[in-house]
């Protein structure tokens, strides 16, 4: 058989992920050819071009094609669209081509697309009005974010060739805005793969362990779940209910998470799977009746947990899931998470957004989700002060936990779990809301600030004296309170931002600048604000520090230099002071023993050692912040603050003694704490900082700061901690 070459063998491999595209999406000639006419433009705009794998670059729109078929359940528009994502941006190809040859509707998406694409680009800052942007489109044509979506879950899968800045770059991106959006539009599927991708590459390590443990138990898995089934599946088929019965693991992330809050091992995890069972009932009316059924069925055989039974087919969640959830003890004492759904439910659970609207009555019939993307609209349309935390409050609406809420009339509000009166009445109407005064709960006399809980009933009290406060900014929790809260404050706004522009100009002035617009322009790009107004706003509350403007000055001073019979060169334009600035810090910082000359400091919030992936983050005190890749923080830093992140890296030249800590738990038997203080003292040699033991029944749970050169050394003291009779685990601290 003859070898083929790599040219041809690329070709090959082009050619079947076409024919595995058009295999997938089964229609008739007139659409396919309108696919192939999106692939053979595709093709041409990106041949000869590869990605940093090495490979072809049309394999990638393909597999976004490919996605947007399988996981999204999109239609031809989207799939051409799919496979046109990055023709406008990385070739001659123009937006005006694109509409001519494909229509309006292909040409607004990839406009929308294209656009995405400028502003969030990997190599640019991750500005909040960026990411604004993004949101914008859900109110133009949500197929934009869905393809998005589809373009973010395949770079994921593919970002092992990234430079390490660019992984975590990425993937902070990802965990701050995609993540939310994938749940909120209910792609289940789409979200749980991408949680585990962002571990696989902000913990790599704790990911590879929990994926080897998972393949480990995978046949005593599979065969506890098929002894779960056996007898459930017998009695349904002679009922006559037709159904998929399947078993399948908790994500990565997830277990990684409740490893994480319940402070457990892997081992401890108990559900670390769920049965799923899939009715076929093509009968809406009857699906509801179905699910309990089967719900009546499994409970005859295993003993249900009475407070882990969730009903979601009754009120669905926000996003339009619809299950009903149970655990119930298993065999051999196992707790198993059953969750019992119609076809129709599966497919909305997995494909979200593109789902539901298949599955829609009428074209006048407004889903859930179909609400909750007119309230974004709304909240998106009004202009906002200070748009990271315009973003911090849509990112909670997006990913909150929800609860029901009851009007007097019995009607039902969706909030999310920490919602107040006082969202409530703005979730009603914004006058309601700017006039509430307080609101009787449940028949009882509440204040606006009362949070509520699942299930409460509601009136709202109002009065024509009362104007919305500052202070309701503070326990207020949905972004369409807060946004129509701040839109209250524009009066004080205004006066802020003429303040604060007279601040700036006295600034520019002291320096020998003129204050004109163009400076104003380059000194809303140094602050990193979305405008003019915006830069003035920032100076007249003081949130931002105006003397840098004469640092900069100053700075330059140091550079000035005399050419030979010229005078002293000091003045440069605004605009090439600024530059300057802003690339002071591409370059890495090595630190380590050797960095007696930068100023940095180990953040406190997770106390990176050497051998920890860590990045450098330049805070307001212009020092350099160590923080792990892991850190808590670190997603809000590298996304919103990537102008400020320093590439860092350790050096080894020598041992330092690093400040980490260590949460243990054993037997609280007699001798313990000696045993400890003797393997870390004795044993290993190692300085200790403090140590807290505190015991309950017979069990002890300590916290231990300590001194370690690395990773390595940490290890290894984790294993001699682990080795030591009446110790059952050992986790360094996270934060």
């Amino acid at each position: 058989m003859a070898v083929l070459t790599q040219e041809e063998q690329e070709k090959k491999d082009i050619l079947n992920a076409y024919r595995k595209l058009l295999r997938s999406y089964n229609v008739g000639i007139e659409k396919k050819d309108k696919i192939r006419k999106a692939f053979e433009v595709a093709a041409a705009a990106h041949n000869g071009v590869r990605r940093k794998s090495g490979e072809p670059y049309i394999l990638h729109p393909l597999a976004v094609a490919q996605i947007v078929v399988d996981e999204i359940g999109l239609g031809t528009t989207s799939i051409i669209c799919g496979l046109l994502h990055d023709v406008v941006e990385d070739s001659d190809v123009t937006i005006e081509e694109i509409h001519e040859q494909f229509g309006d509707r292909v040409g607004h998406i990839i406009e929308g697309l294209t656009k995405i694409s400028e502003v969030f680009d990997v190599n640019s800052t991750a500005k909040a009005e960026n990411i604004r942007k993004i949101l914008l489109t859900l109110g133009k044509d949500i197929r934009v974010v869905l393809i998005k979506l589809a373009d973010r879950l395949h770079n994921m899968r593919t970002m092992d060739s990234m430079p390490r800045h660019k992984q975590l770059k990425i993937t902070s991106e990802t965990k701050y805005l995609y993540i939310p959006l994938a749940h909120r539009l209910g792609l289940y599927n789409i979200k749980s793969e991408l949680e585990d991708l962002c571990m696989k590459y902000t913990e790599p390590n704790t990911y590879k362990r929990i994926a080897k443990r998972l393949n480990e138990t995978k046949r005593s898995r599979t065969r506890f779940i098929n002894e779960f089934i056996e007898p459930i599946k017998r009695v349904l088929k002679r009922r006559g209910i037709q159904c998929d019965i399947i078993g399948r693991p908790k994500t990565i992330h997830s277990i990684w998470n409740k490893m994480k809050t319940k402070n457990v091992t892997f081992d401890e995890v108990y559900d670390k799977f769920a049965v799923r069972i899939i009715i076929d009932q093509e009968n809406s009316d009857l699906e509801k009746a179905d699910c309990w059924r089967v719900y009546s069925v499994i409970t005859d055989f295993y003993r249900p947990n009475p407070d882990r039974l969730r009903d979601w087919i009754s009120t669905p969640k926000g996003n339009g899931y619809e299950s009903l959830h149970t655990t119930v003890m298993g065999p051999g004492g196992r707790w198993v998470e059953v969750q019992i759904r119609s076809r129709r439910m599966n497919d909305i659970a997995e494909k979200g957004y593109a789902a539901h609207w298949k599955y829609k009555g009428s074209e006048e019939e407004d889903s859930i989700v179909d609400k909750w993307l007119q309230s974004v609209r709304e909240v998106l349309e009004n202009p906002q002060p200070n748009t990271y935390d315009f973003l911090d409050v849509v990112k909670l609406d997006l990913f909150a936990d929800e609860m029901y809420i009851f009007t007097p009339k019995g009607d039902i509000k969706i909030l999310p779990t920490t919602a107040t009166v006082l969202d409530f009445a703005y979730d009603i109407h914004t006058d309601v809301g700017n006039s509430c005064i307080g609101a009787k709960v449940n028949h009882q006399m509440f204040p606006p600030s009362y949070q509520l809980s699942n299930g409460d009933q509601v009136e709202v009290l109002t009065s024509a004296k009362q104007k919305p406060q500052e202070s309701w900014l503070n326990f207020t929790v949905t972004a369409k309170a807060k946004s129509k809260i701040k839109e209250a404050f524009k009066e004080e706004r205004k006066a802020y931002i003429k303040n604060g522009k007279q601040l700036i100009i006295d600034e520019l002035k002291q320096i020998g600048l003129t204050a004109n617009d163009y400076n104003f322009d380059q000194l809303t790009t140094y602050y990193h604000q979305e405008d003019k107004n915006a830069l003035f706003y920032v100076s007249g509350t003081g949130e931002i520090d105006l003397k840098k403007i004469k640092r900069l000055k100053r700075k330059e001073k140091k550079l000035a230099f005399r050419p030979k019979g010229e005078k002293i060169i000091t003045d440069k334009p605004l605009e090439k002071l600024i530059r300057e600035s802003l690339t002071e810090n591409t370059n890495s910082l090595v630190f380590g023993e050797n960095s007696e000359d930068v100023d940095y400091q180990l953040a406190p919030c997770c106390n990176p050692i050497p051998g920890d992936d860590v990045f450098g983050f330049v805070n307001v005190n212009d020092e350099i912040e160590i923080h792990r890749a892991s850190c808590p923080k670190s997603t809000k830093i590298i996304t919103k603050y990537d102008y400020k992140i320093v590439k860092t890296k350790w050096t080894k030249e020598k041992k330092i003694a690093f400040l980490t800590g260590l949460i243990i738990t054993g037997r609280d038997d007699l001798g313990v704490m000696g045993k400890i203080t003797k393997v870390i003292s004795s044993d290993l040699n190692l300085n200790m900082q403090s140590i807290t033991i505190d015991g309950m029944d017979g069990m002890f749970k300590g916290k231990i700061m300590v001194y370690v050169d690395d990773t390595e050394h940490l290890e290894l003291l984790i294993e001699k901690l682990l080795e030591t009779e009446g110790i059952l685990s050992v986790k360094r601290l996270q934060e």
